[in-house]
């Protein structure tokens, strides 16, 4: 199941419609659809947790608790829409397309795809735009 939830003024519209777009993209890697929490946040909201949990005193759009088993896709991902919006800004993209990136990312990690190499960073931002053209199919 995924669900959404809002911890600032930011609200997904048709919810359902990237619930389903989520759920495909789980599938489309071979895995099954657990739990999976999205809390949107401000970027303050996020420090707070990046500082407590991971020791990083800086700003990030996305951080991503993983509890996959196995195949079964499960975690908490929190996204600061501010630094979906600033990103959207400096990669002169619209805030939809930024959010969907950064919502695709998070499910990417869940189901094995990294980042911290160069040759890893352009994997993933290669499955990133294969996920966001998947968004545009027709949702069933």
């Amino acid at each position: 199941m995924i669900t959404f939830n809002y911890e600032n003024d930011f609200v997904i519209e048709n919810e359902d419609v990237y619930q389903n777009w989520i759920s495909k993209i789980i599938t489309s890697e071979g895995f099954s659809e657990g739990e999976v929490n999205y809390i949107f946040c401000d970027d303050d909201y996020l420090l707070n947790i990046n500082i407590e949990y991971l020791n990083h005193d800086t700003y990030t759009d996305i951080i991503s608790f993983d509890y996959t088993v196995g195949n079964l896709v499960q975690g908490d991902i929190f996204i600061s829409t501010e630094r979906v919006a600033e990103n959207a800004l400096n990669y002169n993209v619209s805030f939809d397309d930024e959010l969907k990136r950064v919502l695709s990312h998070g499910i990417l990690h869940y189901c094995g795809f990294k980042d911290k190499t160069d040759e890893d960073a352009k994997i993933m931002r290669q499955k990133e735009d294969e996920k966001i053209a998947l968004f545009h199919v027709e949702q069933q």
